[in-house]
């Protein structure tokens, strides 16, 4: 499935396409953008063999689910009249991310039937210890305010969905 947001580079030279890595902590109006061992500034030199190149980023790819902390959690989660699926992660978690990717892909085709959260465990400690989060990723499901389902670890997308289906079953 394509992304609905394409990243674009403009450089000084022909090179080889460098990646980028979008960052949970980031907002498509931050001034930086997160490699996986270092920030870099809207405009970065990298060093090639040859001569710099110049990278300008011209966007960052925005996740689908909306980030809540412990000041929204009742209002967002317990109080929602929509089920909700809220993803516990870490920003130096690597399988965090992969779940991330399926989960955003998930929030495209359950679009108005479920809300899409993410919890940063490092920042909001309280809300993962309430709920006995010892490790990420987890995925939980709230329908009506109460946990309904878990997912524990990076799971195929088809876990993420029989675990969504069963939550909107009447």
């Amino acid at each position: 499935m394509a992304s609905a947001t394409s990243c674009f580079s403009s450089a000084h030279l022909a090179t080889p396409r460098v990646p980028s890595f979008p960052s949970r902590n980031l907002t498509p109006s931050a001034n930086t953008i997160s490699f996986p061992f270092r920030l870099l500034p809207k405009t970065a030199t990298l060093n090639t063999r040859n001569a710099p190149l110049s990278l300008k980023i011209l966007c960052i790819r925005e996740s689908k689910a909306a980030v809540v902390t412990k000041d929204s959690w009742e209002r967002s989660i317990l109080n929602s009249d929509t089920p909700v699926l809220v993803e516990f992660y870490a920003s130096w978690c690597g399988p965090c991310r992969m779940v991330h990717r399926v989960i955003d892909e998930i929030a495209g085709e359950y679009a108005g039937k479920l809300k899409f959260y993410m919890l940063n465990t490092d920042t909001d400690l309280q809300i993962a210890e309430d709920y006995e989060i010892k490790a990420v990723p987890v995925v939980l499901l709230f329908k009506n305010g109460v946990k309904r389902e878990t997912v524990v670890g990076t799971m195929p997308k088809d876990f993420y969905i029989s675990a969504i289906e069963r939550v909107l079953e009447p």
